[in-house]
């Protein structure tokens, strides 16, 4: 009898600690355990090297664990100290532990949206771009000026930057600086389509001679729905053999962006960016320009206009001629309201 009663016992013992042990490890495993009662959700960041211990310090010292003790003993069982991947990883309110540590073991990263425009040089990209990625400014300008890189897309140091289309761009926080060009120059092939291609060869221009024409119309002109017009104008001077006289091109050359009106002294400058000494384009792209700029030329406007000259209404927009008699008294009409303006200052 006393047998039976022992055996009934542990019997009951055993259950009791089965289904405490069952429900701990459905404790462990189930119940939420990040971010609990929170609303909002956080973004972990593991750089390359990151140990298992940096995941901890990072997700105990900002509270995003509810119980420190549980969330590693998981971890350890489903071995993430072995498979942690770094990146950038969202997670969400009430998630459990093994959701958790899932997403750390798949690397199943959230991007980073990257935005650039506005830039003249390719030194600018990085301060733009990197506060939101892993690699510091630095890594990328020295990648950047990789003429081994350059090469190997078919570009030279004036041209480059015409491969970097301005635009906003989803990418991992961890990738190299590498990888971000090889991101960008994929972009870049995206880009050119057939149909643009067919475009430029149908302007009897490069796809490089696009882009530095381009950046000649984005200097000019604020108002993009005049890209095509002050491209046709440009395009005509091309095919009359004519120099460009573009002035943005000479700001470019002198490297003074404070330049507000372009002087005779100015236009002496020994360049291949001074298009009032220079034929035909200059070398490469004196900015970024904007993809509604690149479409501009590709589109520009069949006309006869070979001059242009800032409106005297101040509205931005331009006053076109086909010849330089109308062009300089378009020219006087600007200067005589710059004049007046300056006198009711």
């Amino acid at each position: 009898m006393e047998t039976r009663k022992i055996i009934a016992i542990a019997l009951l013992i055993g259950s009791v600690l089965s289904a405490t042990f069952l429900f701990y490890g459905y404790q462990l495993l189930k119940s939420p355990n990040i971010l609990v009662g929170k609303s909002e959700p956080a973004y972990i960041y593991i750089s390359n090297g990151d140990s298992f211990k940096d995941l901890q310090n990072q997700l105990y010292d900002r509270d995003i664990v509810n119980d420190a003790v549980a969330f590693s003993f998981v971890a350890k069982l489903m071995k993430l100290p072995a498979s942690l991947k770094p990146g950038k990883y969202k997670l969400e309110p009430n998630m459990n532990n093994r959701q958790a540590i899932a997403i750390f073991r798949s690397g199943n990263q959230t991007a980073v949206n990257i935005t650039f425009n506005n830039l003249r040089f390719l030194k600018d990209l990085p301060a733009k771009i990197t506060d939101k990625l892993e690699m510091d400014s630095s890594q990328l300008a020295q990648a950047l000026s990789d003429t081994v890189l350059m090469q190997k897309f078919g570009f030279d140091q004036a041209n480059y930057k015409s491969m970097f289309i301005p635009n906003t761009y989803s990418v991992y926080w961890d990738l190299s600086p590498e990888e971000l060009i090889e991101r960008m120059n994929y972009e870049y092939r995206q880009f050119w389509t057939d149909q643009r291609k067919a475009k430029a060869d149908s302007l009897g221009l490069s796809l490089q001679e696009v882009s530095t024409l381009a950046s000649i119309v984005y200097a000019e002109s604020k108002k993009s729905d005049e890209y095509p017009r002050i491209a046709g104008v440009y395009y005509n001077r091309l095919q009359k053999r004519m120099h460009l006289d573009a002035d943005p091109t000479l700001v470019y050359a002198h490297g003074d962006f404070g330049i507000k009106r372009v002087l005779n002294k100015h236009k002496e400058i020994d360049s291949p960016y001074n298009t009032y000494r220079n034929y035909g384009l200059p070398p490469g792209p004196i900015n970024m320009p904007s993809i509604t700029a690149i479409d501009g030329v590709l589109n520009l406007e069949q006309h006869k206009y070979l001059y242009f000259c800032a409106s005297e209404d101040f509205s931005g927009y331009h006053k076109f001629a086909t010849n330089l008699t109308d062009h300089l008294n378009n020219a006087r009409r600007f200067q005589n309201a710059l004049n007046r303006a300056r006198i009711y200052k």
